[in-house]
């Protein structure tokens, strides 16, 4: 626009008001409605806890869909290949009840009104009962050792980094011998001394596992305890137990809450691990670890007595991973935009 077209009717004055300035343009939230919000614009995380969720479900209501029990044989049914109502007519899916061979299992064993979606093994046992009864297995043991990490580890962390001195000195040594000495050793003398099960395996946790987390916190509360915030409490005359539970942990839960859902998949695998190596749980119990043990002396014949649980377990992993580094995400004040 040229010069000359520009008049003082085109502007207007602005008007200020104090009041205006005052406002606030956006909606005021708290710390955890912001990471809540956060957690559920991350897709990734969002998936882990539906995946999370549908397997919990599946765990406890998989068992009573079924008229089996987890340990009930029947020999004229043993080694079926799955079958899924309506999902058997799609014959490239592997739930027709047809094996590798070529050879209708459940025609040749007089099964044909019968349906085993995740198939049986050699002893004619539902597949589905056993693998969603080793999953809450899996899972107990899996929470058994968040908990002990909330409870022993951070605990332990908080003392030794609050007090400092001697008295870290010491239990940083203590925990120096406990990371030295392998969990596998632990098990096997727990076994000894025990019998194979949930027992030793949460024997050995207790012992072995609450470490990274007791790290984890002794660093946290050793970055906190100088800050001004803290000083100040001290100052106002506030107790050891009042400034570590009113003021720390607060600011330290994200942490634990994050190391928390990375200790549930590592453990999953711990007790998998175990079981596959045969130091796990006593037949006729049964959790996934165990289950891809039996199933993988027949890979090659009955391949769906290994995938479904190893599928499980994939699957557990991998959506807690996920909802993990979506709660490192949204619980990190520096990542907020």
């Amino acid at each position: 626009m040229r010069e000359k077209q520009l008049n003082n009717d085109l502007f207007q004055p602005a008007v200020i008001s104090a009041e205006a300035s005052e406002k606030i343009t956006k909606e005021s939230t708290s710390f955890w409605q912001d990471a809540r919000r956060r957690l559920f614009e991350n897709k990734g995380a969002v998936a882990g806890l539906i995946i999370i969720v549908a397997i919990l479900l599946f765990a406890f209501l998989g068992p009573v869909m079924s008229h089996n029990g987890f340990d009930d044989q029947d020999t004229s049914r043993t080694n079926l290949p799955p079958r899924i109502p309506l999902l058997e007519k799609v014959s490239f899916l592997g739930v027709d009840g047809v094996d590798i061979r070529g050879i209708d299992q459940y025609k040749m064993k007089n099964q044909t009104k019968n349906y085993y979606w995740f198939g049986t093994d050699a002893l004619g046992r539902d597949q589905f009962v056993r693998i969603w009864k080793g999953t809450q297995i899996s899972l107990y043991i899996a929470f058994l050792a968040a908990a002990i990490d909330m409870i022993i580890g951070v605990a332990y962390g908080a003392i030794s980094g609050f007090f400092g001195g001697r008295t870290d000195n010491i239990m940083q040594r203590i925990i120096e011998i406990v990371v030295g000495i392998p969990n596998l050793i632990v098990i096997i003398l727990f076994i000894l001394i025990l019998d194979p099960g949930i027992l030793s395996i949460t024997m050995a946790l207790v012992i072995t596992g609450w470490t990274t987390m007791a790290r984890i916190v002794r660093g946290q509360i050793l970055k906190l305890k100088n800050q001004e915030f803290v000083m100040a409490s001290k100052s106002l005359g506030a107790t050891s137990s009042r400034i570590l539970t009113k003021h720390m942990f607060p600011n330290i839960l994200g942490a634990i809450i994050i190391t928390s859902m990375f200790t549930i998949p590592n453990a999953i695998f711990f007790e998998a691990f175990l079981s596959f190596i045969g130091l796990g749980l006593a037949p006729p119990t049964a959790s996934l670890g165990s289950l891809v043990n039996e199933g993988f002396k027949s890979l090659q014949i009955y391949p769906h007595l290994v995938m479904y649980p190893a599928v499980i377990i994939s699957l557990i992993m991998i959506s807690f991973n996920l909802l993990g580094d979506g709660l490192r995400d949204a619980l990190d004040p520096k990542m907020r935009k």
